[in-house]
């Protein structure tokens, strides 16, 4: 529950923030992607030791205070823009200190579903912790909109920040004792920081997933940026009608979310990772398409099927490396990953608002598509095409690459 909450609340401030920069402050493609820079930049700044100090805290702890203090620093907004002083230098200062904070509570949201069930609930808890979020993903933007109409962007908000709060509340009646991490011959910060990235990149499949989802986010990045002034200025269309098409993405992604177990199992839980990445690459062109066709049939189409195929990518693979990790190393491994996949994040955000400034935002988000496509490369030409199940150890990861192990990694028969 308190996971769906502070998801709602982070789909309003992720509709409304943008809106305010637009609506409020009329900003500019390139100002938009500096602020889209600034949401993500964190992780590429302090993504890799938050791992390691994550792993030496309380995961549950971390969560708690990462809602409260996003919750603080959000309700700035609405109180600068009542005593006249909000601006875009607020906006981006705001957005920076909220994704510093989001690193930390993203790690130990991720690494603390392993210490609240077992190894082989990992998966489902997955799916039904995807499924909730998927939720708030259908009821958010479309909640989003009717509120930033009614009271305004900087009060939709504010609302937000009351999420962050109930969230942790949820949080800290969870029951489960979680044990206190040990400090007994404890690295220094960086033998843990490169413990983590050698797991990571140690490992042919998880190093082509880590290429697959960097080279994607960074295109998506990009693309993001724009995508309001787009909607908004390009094709014309209202908040209403935007927080609408989000809301039908959101409902592809919770169909991905319920469905995702299955699906890994009929394709074969290997192949459902290059499906998946396809199909996000493929339908990535719904954006640009729109301008030459009906634009809302167009993007409530390939929103939805864009999300089932995220949703899909995300349980399958995190799954995969989370039963995969020995859970003292888990922080700093979904940190690396972290780290690689969403360090190109405000790099693609920036480069996306300049792009769009001088080229337009058109020929931008036609440029992105191509990369999106490109992204798609290390995992369709991989041995996950042909793997059956997906290993559950690292011997079967590290040495049974080439055989393919018949009993970890077993191809589909033909």
């Amino acid at each position: 529950m308190g996971d769906t909450v502070s998801v709602f609340g982070m789909q309003f401030v992720g509709f409304a923030l943008p809106l305010v920069a637009i609506k409020v402050l009329h900003a500019d493609e390139l100002q938009m992607g500096i602020l889209a820079a600034l949401e993500t930049l964190a992780f590429l700044l302090i993504g890799l030791p938050a791992g390691a100090w994550v792993d030496r805290w309380r995961k549950k702890r971390v969560i708690v205070l990462g809602d409260l203090s996003r919750a603080t620093l959000l309700l700035t907004i609405p109180l600068a823009f009542l005593a006249g002083v909000l601006s875009m230098w607020m906006l981006y200062v705001v957005a920076f200190a909220v994704g510093c904070i989001t690193v930390f509570f993203d790690v130990a949201n991720q690494s603390y579903l392993p210490e609240i069930v077992e190894g082989e609930q990992i998966s489902e808890g997955n799916s039904k912790l995807q499924a909730s979020q998927q939720t708030a993903f259908v009821a958010g933007p479309a909640a989003a909109s009717a509120l930033v109409r009614l009271i305004g962007g900087p009060f939709t908000i504010a609302v937000t920040a009351a999420c962050m709060a109930l969230s942790s509340l949820f949080v800290s009646r969870i029951r489960h004792v979680e044990e206190r991490p040990s400090a007994v011959d404890r690295p220094p910060l960086l033998v843990q920081i490169r413990e983590g990235l050698s797991f990571v990149l140690g490992h042919d499949l998880l190093r082509r997933i880590v290429m697959c989802t960097g080279i994607g986010n960074f295109a998506n990045s990009a693309a993001s940026a724009l995508y309001f002034l787009y909607a908004l200025r390009v094709l014309g269309l209202t908040e209403v009608s935007l927080g609408v098409l989000m809301s039908v993405a959101g409902v592809g992604g919770l169909v991905g979310a319920v469905g995702a177990d299955r699906f890994a199992r009929t394709v074969g839980e290997g192949r459902a990772i290059p499906v998946a990445g396809l199909a996000i690459a493929l339908t990535s062109f719904a954006w640009p398409l729109a301008s030459m066709l009906p634009p809302l049939p167009v993007l409530f189409i390939g929103g939805f099927i864009l999300s089932w195929a995220v949703v899909t990518y995300n349980v399958v693979q995190v799954s995969f490396r989370q039963r995969l990790c020995p859970k003292p190393l888990l922080g700093r491994m979904n940190a690396s990953i972290r780290f690689l996949v969403w360090g190109p994040m405000p790099i693609g955000a920036f480069i996306g608002g300049f792009l769009g400034r001088e080229l337009g935002i058109l020929p931008t988000l036609w440029l992105m598509c191509g990369v999106a496509l490109l992204a798609s490369v290390p995992v369709v030409f991989s041995p996950l095409i042909r793997m059956r199940e997906l290993p559950t150890h690292l011997d079967a990861l590290s040495g049974s690459m080439e055989e393919e192990s018949v009993d970890e990694a077993r191809p589909e028969r033909s």
